[in-house]
């Protein structure tokens, strides 16, 4: 199938977006400048709106006890779709007019007032996750659209491995003046916090086939041949 076959989200969803992407608090975030670039290499007609409050005027709706949202709106190849996402703060928690505080396991933390700089910041990951919509990077955000608090991500996070001791052997140092970047993925288990959201991520991109899906979830979790073998039963 050529190029002008394929659909915007085959298109889309076939650019690997792996060594664009960086990790925070157990979320991954994609550049939204690379990817505006990225739709607009493939499609020079692409739009978006940042979606204004009709009272203000105000990039942004508000209240008083929800918080803020910001919307957006891609248009490719004539369809339009649209994303929202709250403006929250580094513990991904809903920042409001005024600072807050709020009760956690380890005792009180604030959360600060949202400002302008806040918003901004919203807008443009909402515009990143309205394109992955079309198919741009989306399968960085299975399982991330709820967020665990820092004690479950340290849970998945910390999976000790027992290996048998070993002879010493030189250790291999990168080059001088080439920096490494290193990725955390979680451990994914049949049945834990993730498993529902990484099946429900399986069937809703069934087109995508195995050998894609697969190596999609690896960039994020790590997976025992059991688990990937429940998976390939949803296929």
């Amino acid at each position: 199938m050529s190029k002008t076959e394929k659909s915007v989200f085959e298109t889309l969803s076939a650019i690997n977006v792996n060594d664009k992407v960086e990790q925070k608090n157990g979320l991954t975030y994609l550049s939204w400048a690379w990817a505006w670039a990225e739709v607009k290499k493939n499609y020079p007609s692409a739009t978006y709106k940042v979606v204004k409050d009709e009272a203000s005027n105000m990039p942004f709706v508000w209240d008083s006890h929800m918080g803020y949202m910001c919307s957006t709106e891609v248009t490719i190849e004539g369809e339009t779709l649209e994303m929202w996402l709250p403006v929250m703060d580094g513990s991904n928690k809903a920042m409001k007019l005024e600072a807050y505080e709020y009760t956690t396991r380890y005792g009180k933390k604030t959360c600060q007032g949202a400002t302008m700089f806040d918003i901004n910041k919203t807008i443009m990951r909402c515009l990143v996750k309205n394109l992955a919509m079309f198919g741009l990077g989306h399968y960085i955000y299975a399982g991330e659209d709820i967020p665990q608090d820092d004690k479950s991500v340290a849970e998945k996070l910390a999976t000790p491995k027992k290996t048998a001791p070993k002879k010493t052997a030189p250790k291999k140092t990168a080059p001088k003046n080439v920096e490494t970047k290193k990725f955390t993925t979680i451990k994914l288990d049949i049945g834990d916090d993730n498993w529902d959201k990484v099946m429900r991520y399986v069937v809703a991109n069934k087109e995508l086939g195995l050998k894609k899906i697969g190596e999609n979830l690896l960039t994020k979790y790590s997976m025992t041949a059991k688990v990937k073998k429940e998976i390939s039963k949803a296929l």
